[in-house]
């Protein structure tokens, strides 16, 4: 079976760095596609209170006959949880939805700085609870800017494990990415192949091509290369496998460096601004 390779987060513990994204697997089809993938080989999954699919992920987990310690499981605060109380509830929830007594990483979902009195430094204080208490091997965020990571980082004692944000070959998000190297968090890109836009590109063919490879494996092993996270997510069988077979072959630096060229700066974004979402639902 192919070795994933691990990345260490800041309190020694360490993550797949290929893992199995579920968002928008619609929850009727979600345990059958964690099975699928935890058969494949996937020993890292990602979901979020706001998937509506946390309990089929449960499921998946049981199902597959894969011993709990051996997987990684990812989950994130519903924006209208924010407040200590309601985080603290939510996170019980979650737990119980999933079935476990603690999981592996509990990101903040998305900084809001425009709800809330702008205050996520509480929302972040009462997920540090959730790592001290063992309920959460570790503590993160999502969508956070420099700015708000340097609020983090001057009003409470932890930096975040990871920064789970946008990246791909349209928008590489390099600042925030530096930020994250810089400071020892670890970044994880979300909507690796740009919600499929970037699969019809040229360039990205051509050197598929070359390699005899998928354009959805080249921008994969872009992403690995560069030591980001990713978690890319298929309902199909043979899409599962191929996302899965990404270290049998590497990428010259020329071939970077033509994938590196492809960023739009902040018109290739396919999901929203973080300094300005502020959808709660």
């Amino acid at each position: 079976m192919t070795q994933v390779p691990n990345i260490t987060l800041s309190n020694g513990n360490t993550i797949p760095q290929l893992g199995f994204g579920v968002f928008q697997i619609e929850p009727a089809d979600t345990a059958a596609a964690v099975r699928s993938a935890l058969e494949v080989g996937y020993r890292h999954i990602d979901t979020a209170q706001m998937y509506g699919n946390e309990k089929e992920v449960g499921e998946g987990i049981r199902d597959s006959g894969v011993p709990r310690d051996e997987i990684f499981v990812t989950s994130k605060l519903n924006n209208k949880f924010h407040e200590p109380a309601a985080a603290r509830e939510a996170f019980a929830t979650t737990l119980s939805d999933l079935g476990l007594d603690h999981i592996d990483l509990f990101l903040i979902h998305w900084p809001l700085p425009t709800q809330y009195g702008g205050d996520f430094v509480s929302t972040w204080q009462t997920l540090i609870e959730f790592g001290k208490d063992g309920r959460s091997g570790a503590v993160g965020v999502s969508n956070f800017q420099p700015e708000h990571l340097e609020r983090l980082a001057a009003e409470t004692d932890l930096v975040p494990a990871v920064n789970q944000i946008e990246v791909h070959p349209y928008f590489p998000n390099e600042s925030v990415r530096k930020y994250n190297n810089d400071h020892g968090i670890v970044t994880e890109a979300w909507s690796p192949i740009a919600q499929g836009d970037v699969l019809s590109d040229p360039v990205i063919n051509q050197i598929a091509g070359q390699l005899g490879k998928s354009a959805a494996q080249v921008v994969l092993r872009w992403h690995v290369q560069r030591g980001d996270v990713i978690f890319p997510k298929s309902v199909t069988p043979k899409r599962v496998q191929e996302n899965f077979d990404l270290f049998d072959f590497e990428l010259d630096d020329a071939t970077m460096r033509a994938i590196d060229a492809l960023d739009k700066g902040v018109a290739g974004r396919r999901g929203p601004d973080p300094d300005t979402f502020d959808w709660v639902g």
